[in-house]
């Protein structure tokens, strides 16, 4: 008999499956009272330092050649705030039938919120795509978001989410863009340690993400958020959210080839431009949408972790595609030489 052995590499990313595990710590094992506070306070600083890590890897002499690549990071900064807000709105269409408002209202700010930084890096290198161009697409969209996102906020939930005052984009700019500017200040010391240790601290990013997640979702059946979501919506939500991924991820595809994005480019512009950033969307939530965060953030963690099981395999799949040879007449045409430059600087 032949011995059965353990696969070595699961259909499921490991993260995800800690994604998973968080939720059902947070559903069996709620922080209550004083643990609450305990857990969002250590939320609050865990996402404040990821942005830290955040700025501290991104080298200014990257920002400023991603700059020169600057039809990439637009066509981005397009599926993210124009495209995406106006899928969302024109699923307002599948209420009553497949969303309730309150689940519309999650789903609408799903579209709402700034792409990945972290996971579009790791698909792009993955699919051996435009890499220096997904770190500064990640961190021009991060920035962005910032502001962009709770003025979308305001002008497209209006008072379902608490109303937009300077006090909450305040909060914001402490939380997220703060951390990131002494990110870029302090990298000058730290840079190197950051590089050196780049693996270590990625699960810094990584446990920053869960912990926010188990006081979000801690919070949410505090307040009874399950009972207030049917198996059947639930199911709905999935559907819509697959629906919006799979547009997505084509339109950033075929769309990109149509503005004659090489390939490396084109994979860049699909990772980022299909993302959407829970690090950034849930403390935004927080402040935005006050008691009523972990309602809002349902469809952003689920849409989560939809894109990072699919995105796992499409880069997969990308990574075995054959790469045709650069000729020197490709070298010479503005498109290529705009491309190779941000390639050379990272």
């Amino acid at each position: 008999m032949k011995r059965l052995h353990w696969p070595r590499r699961l259909p499921i990313d490991p993260y995800i499956t800690l994604l998973l595990g968080t939720v059902g710590v947070a559903a069996l094992l709620p922080a209550r009272g004083a643990g609450a506070d305990v857990a969002s306070g250590a939320s609050t600083a865990a996402i404040a330092f990821l942005f830290f890590l955040y700025g501290a890897r991104l080298s200014t002499r990257e920002a400023l050649d991603g700059l020169k690549h600057w039809r990439l990071h637009v066509t981005v900064l397009a599926c993210t705030f124009v495209v995406f807000p106006l899928l969302g709105l024109a699923s307002r269409g599948l209420v009553p039938v497949f969303l309730d408002d309150p689940l519309y209202q999650g789903l609408l700010f799903c579209t709402l919120v700034p792409s990945t930084i972290q996971s579009s890096i790791a698909f792009t290198s993955i699919a051996r795509g435009n890499v220096p161009a997904a770190i500064c697409a990640g961190s021009f969209s991060s920035l962005a978001g910032i502001v962009v996102t709770p003025l979308l906020v305001a002008a497209l939930l209006g008072g379902s989410a608490g109303g937009l005052s300077g006090d909450s984009v305040v909060k914001i700019v402490l939380q997220l863009l703060a951390p990131f500017l002494a990110g870029q200040f302090t990298r000058r010391w730290i840079g190197g340690f950051v590089a050196r240790h780049r693996k270590v601290l990625g699960l810094v990013d990584r446990g920053s993400i869960l912990l926010v997640v188990y006081a979000a979702f801690s919070e949410g059946m505090v307040q009874g958020v399950w009972s207030q979501v049917s198996p059947g919506r639930l199911g709905g939500l999935l559907v819509v959210e697959a629906v919006l991924l799979a547009v997505m991820l084509a339109l950033t595809w075929y769309g990109a080839k149509g503005l004659g994005f090489g390939r490396e480019d084109r994979i860049a512009i699909q990772f980022a431009g299909s993302k959407k950033s829970l690090a950034a969307g849930l403390p935004m939530a927080s402040v935005l949408f006050g008691a009523h965060a972990s309602l809002a953030v349902l469809p952003l963690m689920l849409f989560h972790q939809m894109q990072l099981m699919v995105c796992a395999v499409i880069a997969k799949r990308r990574s075995k595609d054959p790469v045709p040879e650069v000729t020197a007449e490709d070298r010479a045409a503005p498109s290529r030489t705009e491309a190779g430059t941000a390639t050379r600087s990272g």
